[in-house]
């Protein structure tokens, strides 16, 4: 029996702190050149030479502020500020690639759908079937408050404000042009026939659209749809309509419940059980030999912030921790924050201490530390345990974690089978499900929109 092949996004941000905060000051990172068209363009053949999947690009509108009631730490560590756009670096990359996928953040509560979907089948024709988006509603007070609302909406009434959104795209992407729409006709002078381009008619609770879709239809029509909300609204949204679903595991068996949830909530929509790719934020530091790879670790730690990853989390889950004393126990409090960080806190043995030892590499993701052998293993042993499809792989010092994670465990991974050693033919959603094709399923929820 074939082995199950490990998928792989390198999840990367358009700013210079993601995850691991502090690693930018290390002598070998290079993300203060984010701003550049040439860090994305080597960062896209990087990642096309080790045959990753994808490039799975995080964004978020608003600052962090909540820890010390300001952005003090958030601008002295570029904690994800300053952010520039992740949409506008896919047409580069795409120019210089030809089967590297982009999964693209984007805010749906400050997005107008019409104008969105313009926007993502644009990207979808110039890269020839190559991006995804990743579903976000947001969840930061300070988003809102710069966008003109006084405060966040409620967690819940956001997944209801996105379901509606979603049934706006998809009356666009899949129904709007039919697929024979158009002709291309110089002799007859049609390009496209009016009898099979509809108008677009949706008087909703959030949104009222009435017009034809900008776009004729790209290669995948709807992209390949990401989310990442674990809460039970949330992953009765993801159920309905994510192909791709990311989560942050602390260990197997409480990955292996939020996977088998993920799974559950497909079946409950409709669908089958393993119509959604499940990914786990990773981090990892290999070298040749397990020595190496601990030697680079305690390398790396020197240039971490702990207080940076802190302030991070503190927006995450709407909580000031500088509030607290070292070893004081942090009350949970519940907000419309991400739930599934503050769900955590809720047995309050945590405190600022314990958190910032979580924080020690300037982020709360698992770390694998070891030999390429040793790596492989344990990638291994988080698919066979928990039912993972994939890893989001974070960067901690670029392009250095992803060059070493190619050179040294790539191979390895192939030596076992693993791991691909081609790229498929076809679209990012004919990459990532073989079976299917450029289009979404008819099993999901999107394809009743066709005309």
């Amino acid at each position: 029996m074939a082995k199950k092949k490990i998928l792989l996004n390198a999840f990367n941000m358009n700013c210079i702190g993601h995850i691991n905060h502090g690693l930018w000051t290390h002598p070998r990172d290079n993300s203060t050149q984010y701003k550049t068209l040439e860090y994305w363009t080597e960062l896209a053949q990087l990642l096309e030479r080790g045959l990753f999947d994808g490039l799975f690009i995080a964004d978020i509108v608003g600052v962090y502020d909540v820890y010390q009631n300001s952005v003090d730490v958030p601008l002295k560590e570029s904690i994800q500020l300053p952010v520039n756009d992740p949409l506008l670096l896919v047409s580069a990359m795409a120019a210089v690639t030809k089967n590297l996928g982009f999964g693209l953040t984007a805010n749906l509560t400050y997005e107008a759908p019409y104008l969105f979907a313009r926007r993502m089948s644009t990207l979808d024709h110039l890269s020839r079937g190559r991006v995804g988006w990743n579903i976000v509603t947001g969840y930061l007070d300070s988003a809102a408050r710069a966008m003109g609302l006084s405060e966040q909406v409620e967690h819940d009434r956001r997944y209801d404000q996105a379901d509606e959104y979603l049934q706006v795209l998809y009356k666009l992407w899949e129904g709007s042009w039919e697929d024979d729409a158009v002709l291309n006709d110089p002799q007859q002078r049609i390009y496209a026939q009016p009898d099979k381009v509809h108008k677009v008619r949706h008087k909703g609770e959030f949104y009222q659209v009435e017009g034809y879709h900008l776009c004729e239809p790209s290669p995948q029509r709807t992209p390949v749809l990401f989310q990442a909300g674990s809460s039970e609204r949330g992953l009765q949204f993801a159920g309905s309509h994510a192909e791709c679903v990311f989560i942050s595991g602390q260990n197997k068996p409480s990955t292996r419940e939020q996977v088998d949830k993920v799974r559950a909530s497909a079946v409950a929509a409709g669908r089958n059980p393993d119509d959604i790719k499940v990914f786990m934020g990773l981090n990892v530091i290999v070298g040749a030999t397990e020595a190496q790879a601990r030697a680079k670790h305690a390398e790396y730690r020197e240039f971490a912030s702990a207080e940076a990853g802190v302030a991070h989390f503190a927006a995450s889950t709407g909580i000031d921790f500088s509030e607290y004393e070292l070893d004081e126990p942090i009350q949970y409090v519940k907000s419309n924050a991400i739930q599934s960080a503050t769900k955590n806190l809720k047995n309050n043995d945590w405190t600022r201490q314990k958190l910032l030892d979580q924080h020690a590499l300037g982020g709360r993701y698992i770390t694998v530390i070891g030999s390429p052998e040793q790596v492989a293993d344990e990638l291994e042993s988080w698919i066979a345990e928990t039912g993972l499809d994939g890893f989001n792989l974070t960067r901690i010092v670029t392009p250095e974690s992803y060059a070493d994670f190619i050179d040294l465990v790539i191979p390895e991974l192939q030596r076992r089978g693993s791991y691909k050693t081609a790229y498929d033919n076809g679209s990012l959603r004919e990459k990532l499900f073989p079976e299917g094709g450029a289009r979404l399923p008819q099993r999901h929820t999107g394809a009743s929109y066709r005309h």
